[in-house]
């Protein structure tokens, strides 16, 4: 089954140049907004796809300059016997090295034989598909691939329109699950004009294979077609051509009308029993119109956990379910700068693998904060939410993810992990452990920033630190809410040896006599390991939002510099 070995895409859209070597399974294509995932499978169905005509505009040339040719190659490796057909292709196969990824003209020992297929677009839109070769352009020779081998490798889209699929129409899907035909003739005619269930009875016999592996299929993925499937003429067809026979449930409904979660389900299903060389798949946007276990279904079915993949799958997606369903070596991150667009496979390392296992959501944005613990995480969404309500962009608006690395042991791993994929990153912890110094060191050597709390301190030792007498009262008032009186003073007492209780010290707040002793206590206090009284993104969040932040004007300089520093960085361009 031939796969996909190389992608070259010179001045398509947001890309003015990419060069890419996709694995033979799945390649789950993530990464922020515009960083030009759907142009990349607009390029290998323009390339590869059984079409005599594409209609293009200035607008699909990358900053509308037609004067630079649009070039997409897609290297075809794994060819079928028909492929590398000497008297057919002989003068246009080539060789892939994958230890290279690179393509040469004349194969040889230890490279792969391949094809290549080149579409370019001119300033005339009109669209050009050649097979490259040094050898035949010496020879002034020139052709495509045959109609025969252009239609059989075809790649199937699941996008909009997937439900075409559900017709017998020419590059449909289910032309390629077997020969079988039906005989569209004037008696097939007359039948549709008395009664559609006719036509019906005897297209049942004559598709009856292609119509078991349907009913096989739509049973394993549980979409409801009823006891039996039926080919029927469409409902809605008001000629007899190639889209004139379609699925239809037992009730004699087309299946072209399920939903488009449904139909993206059984298509992909009935991909993999396609018998011909068809074995690449395009889904854009692969959660659109499913729910999450049926995400899990769809990639179950185009091979997820199969060791030997049975489609090479080009896939975006924005849902954290199917990145922790997926491996690191089934993802890449796609960035694009100034057009020119880097791709970068995930990868199965321990720490990639976990840290997409604990954090998905963060691998969709380009900006990351790692986060000691989910105090950390609460404070700067606290803060966030507050200024938010006075007029400022969000974390959200500006492409951050937080990410609880679960203590400072974890944290420059998980840092890490995002850096060396490309994410701009950032690590706030406390200050009171040191984390591993190498780990530490190859995360600044990478360009990444540490910001932690001066002297040594926790997060919640520097609240107490910094904050003014009013606000200690109100971080003392919210862990009394949180926690009761009784535990608040046990825990006063607890680290000051019995030489404090919460009533002495709010006595001593009242009277404007809190000293720094004091502050150290109630930061200690707070943040006994498994007891602190905010230790929770909720807890924080709300601290940071109703105290922390409406006193940052009035907090010590450690405190109030760090948060506008952490802020400013997120808001600044990269």
């Amino acid at each position: 089954m031939v796969r996909i070995r190389l992608v070259e895409i010179q001045n398509f859209r947001g890309i003015r140049s990419l060069k890419w070597a996709p694995k033979d399974g799945i390649n789950c294509l993530i990464g922020p907004g515009d960083s030009c995932k759907t142009t990349i499978l607009d390029a290998i169905d323009y390339c590869l796809g059984a079409r005599r005509f594409a209609q293009f505009t200035d607008a699909d040339f990358h900053k509308l300059d037609v004067e630079q040719p649009v070039s997409v190659s897609c290297t075809l490796g794994a060819l079928s016997d028909r492929l590398k057909n000497i008297e057919a292709y002989g003068l246009y196969l080539r060789a892939f090295d994958p230890s290279t990824e690179t393509v040469e003209d004349e194969p040889r020992k230890g490279t792969e034989t391949a094809l290549t297929v080149n579409l370019t677009i001119g300033s005339d839109l009109e669209p050009v598909w050649t097979l490259v070769s040094q050898r035949a352009a010496d020879q002034g020779q020139s052709r495509n691939l045959s109609w025969a081998d252009r239609q059989a490798i075809s790649p199937t889209r699941l996008g909009a329109l997937a439900e075409g699929n559900l017709v017998w129409r020419r590059g449909s899907i289910l032309n390629k699950l077997s020969e079988e035909r039906a005989d569209v003739t004037a008696a097939l005619a007359k039948a549709a004009r008395e009664a559609r269930s006719a036509f019906g009875d005897k297209a049942g016999t004559q598709l009856i294979g292609t119509l078991d592996m349907v009913k096989s299929v739509a049973s394993y993925l549980g979409i409801p077609v009823g006891k039996e499937v039926k080919a029927m003429l469409d409902a809605h067809s008001v000629s007899f051509g190639g889209g004139t026979i379609s699925l239809h449930n037992e009730h004699g409904i087309p299946l072209r009308g399920l939903g488009v979660g449904s139909t993206r389900l059984l298509i992909a299903g009935l991909q993999r029993m396609a018998a011909s060389d068809a074995s690449i798949v395009l889904i854009d946007e692969l959660e659109h119109g499913l729910e999450p276990h049926r995400i899990h279904r769809l990639l179950d079915s185009i091979g997820s956990k199969e060791k030997v993949a049975p489609l090479q799958a080009f896939v975006s997606t924005h849902s954290p379910v199917a990145l922790r369903e997926l491996s690191g070596g089934q993802l890449v991150v796609v960035r694009q700068k100034a057009g020119a667009v880097d791709i970068k496979s995930v990868g199965d390392a321990d720490d990639i693998q976990s840290t997409i296992r604990a954090n998905p959501e963060a691998f969709l944005a380009p900006t990351v904060i790692v986060c000691e613990g989910a105090s950390e995480v609460g404070l700067l969404r606290g803060v966030d939410q507050y200024r938010v309500n006075q007029g400022q962009p969000s974390l959200t608006a500006h492409g951050v993810a937080l990410v609880d690395a679960g203590g400072v042991e974890k944290i420059h791993k998980r840092a890490n992990a995002f850096l060396k994929l490309g994410y701009a990153v950032r690590v706030l912890r406390d200050d009171d452990k040191e984390p591993d110094s190498a780990e530490e060191k190859l995360f600044l050597d990478g360009g990444g920033i540490v910001s932690k709390w001066a002297g040594k301190r926790k997060l919640e030792q520097e609240l107490f630190h910094s904050l003014p007498d009013a606000s200690v009262q109100k971080l003392l008032d919210l862990a009394v809410e949180l926690h009761t009186e009784k535990v608040v003073d046990d825990h006063i007492n607890t680290v000051s040896s019995g030489n404090h209780s919460y009533n002495g010290i709010s006595t001593e707040l009242f009277l404007d006599n809190l000293t720094a002793e004091m502050r150290e206590v109630l930061g200690n206090a707070s943040s006994i390991r498994r007891s602190g009284w905010f230790k929770s993104v909720s807890w924080m969040e709300e601290a940071a939002r109703e105290i922390v932040a409406p006193a940052l004007e009035e907090a010590d300089p450690s405190l109030r510099n760090m948060i506008a520093e952490v802020f400013k960085w997120i808001s600044d361009d990269r």
